[in-house]
């Protein structure tokens, strides 16, 4: 059964000489890439990572990122990618849940993961090794250069398992998605074919690789057609439109928010040939219809495409093709991704009514097998084989899905999932806060921004400064509050907080 590691090793057989990677200045064909991912794989054995044990993985976008992740997954081992930007308590919680016994962090990331006498990292943890130079670390990258190509692999089969991928729920703590290489592989051919991949395509890749969306919707494809992966460390829309020029790159998927940043860039950066871009993919939030006719105007040769899924569904969900967004901006889909099955019901399970808002379900092959080592919150997950997504969706007389809002409270930020329940718990640790909630509001170029609404304890006074300094080594800067309100906190008898009362108490003071 195909598997994510011999889908490198079947296009370096088919395509070898075929460019594979561009970092910067390093570059690979597809014969190299399995090479050196091989001479990583023999260091990593040599750690004594194996079948079934889980590799934590920590890196900004590089070919590192790349070459560990299939060197992981060569071994059999099971890879949980790590947001390099999470905080330390964020970083225990993911090693520790998930039991991973070796973790690799890019250099940059390394201050998350070195520890003090009084601060060690979790047991289950024997090795930490860097990607590049980093002090008081060992540095995998040189190791490779030394080791010899991995003699043997340990007959990775579909039905093991490959990839935690964490996400939030409602109790605000990470919790692991956990897919085989079966899953990994339906979703991607289920994305060859929605999106109209080919051979010989060329992707860019900016959007985060630790991210179920970049690994599902473009790294995965791309390796089984022998695409070009064209990846750069972080997103400015100058650079990213130049490199799209400069490379002839294809295929871009990115959030609503970069996609607006390019389009105003375009002044800044003067004439450029993009004839070879042709597709646009967006998704992880809404696009603005009036973004949707810039996108049109400007690029009249793309077809942009909108994704609506979610981890735990491989990330597949919902989409709506060219014609469906230029007609329909407003929606969030119109159909399944090609082999899934979307249903929106009622608290009963029954199909809604055009009109009528329920609960946006899922089904396919390519959809998680549940949460690692925690049966209680998968079996809430499904609903009768059905993916549960937490989402409130209507569907029209027309068959198109709109989400309207979320159980989980989930707030997206710039495409960034921000979960209100952890940011809730960290700022109910202040000593002068007595009651506390978050909430999203409008932002016409990021989505949403994050508001928090504290109550303060008798005489206690707090400024946004203070709580976003106070937040900082808790959680990612991109989780911490944009806006501070000091109001008293509406709850119903039970004790929950009335979330709809809040939103509209913040819309009304703007």
């Amino acid at each position: 059964m195909p598997t994510i590691p011999g889908a490198l090793r079947s296009t370096a057989g088919r395509t070898p000489d075929a460019r594979a990677l561009i970092f910067g200045d390093r570059t690979y064909t597809y014969r190299e890439l399995d090479d050196v991912v091989d001479r990583w794989a023999s260091v990593l054995r040599g750690h004594g990572l194996g079948r079934g044990d889980r590799l934590a993985l920590m890196s900004t976008n590089s070919d590192f990122f790349v070459i560990a992740f299939y060197a992981a997954l060569r071994l059999g081992a099971i890879v949980i990618p790590v947001n390099p930007a999470s905080a330390p308590p964020e970083v225990d919680h993911v090693v520790e849940d998930s039991g991973a016994s070796l973790l690799l962090v890019a250099p940059t990331a390394a201050d998350n993961v070195r520890r003090g006498d009084d601060d060690s990292l979790p047991s289950c943890l024997r090795t930490v090794l860097s990607l590049g130079a980093a002090e008081g670390l060992d540095d995998l990258t040189a190791a490779a250069r030394e080791a010899s190509p991995l003699e043997d692999d340990d007959r990775v089969t579909g039905s093991d398992d490959a990839l935690i991928l964490y996400t939030s729920g409602t109790t605000g703590k990470p919790k692991g998605a956990l897919f085989d290489h079966h899953r990994a592989w339906c979703v991607t051919t289920t994305m060859i074919a929605t999106l109209g991949m080919r051979p010989g395509d060329r992707f860019l890749h900016v959007a985060p690789l630790y991210h179920a969306a970049e690994l599902g919707i473009m790294l995965l494809p791309g390796t089984l057609i022998g695409a070009t992966h064209v990846i750069l460390p972080a997103f400015d829309p100058a650079a990213v439109l130049r490199t799209m020029a400069e490379e002839r790159i294809t295929m871009f998927f990115g959030v609503p928010t970069m996609f607006q940043l390019m389009v105003r860039a375009l002044p800044a950066v003067g004439e450029l040939d993009l004839s070879a871009w042709r597709t646009g993919l967006f998704g992880a939030a809404p696009m603005p219809a009036a973004a949707v006719q810039q996108l049109v105007q400007a690029w009249p040769q793309v077809e942009f495409m909108q994704l609506c899924g979610q981890t735990e569904g491989g990330p597949t969900g919902i989409y709506s093709t060219h014609e469906q967004v230029v007609a329909r901006p407003d929606a969030s889909g119109r159909q399944g991704v090609l082999l899934t099955e979307a249903r929106v019901v009622d608290a009963q399970g029954r199909d809604v009514a055009p009109g009528e808002a329920g609960e946006l379900l899922l089904r396919a092959d390519s959809v998680m097998k549940g949460y690692w080592n925690n049966p209680a919150a998968t079996a809430a997950a499904f609903l009768d084989g059905w993916l549960r997504t937490g989402d409130i969706a209507t569907v029209d007389a027309d068959g198109y899905l709109t989400l309207v809002d979320r159980l989980k409270d989930l707030i997206i930020s710039g495409g960034r999932n921000v979960y209100s329940i952890e940011v809730e718990n960290v700022i109910a640790g202040h000593p002068d806060v007595v009651d506390a909630a978050v909430v999203a509001r409008p932002h016409p170029e990021y989505g949403e921004s994050i508001v928090a609404v504290v109550a303060l304890g008798e005489g206690a006074s707090l400024t946004l400064a203070e709580l976003r300094e106070y937040c900082r080594p808790f959680i990612s800067d991109y989780k911490i509050p944009h806006h501070l309100v000091v109001a008293p906190i509406p709850r119903n008898v039970s004790g929950k907080i009335l979330k709809h009362e809040l939103r509209d108490q913040v819309l009304a003071g703007d």
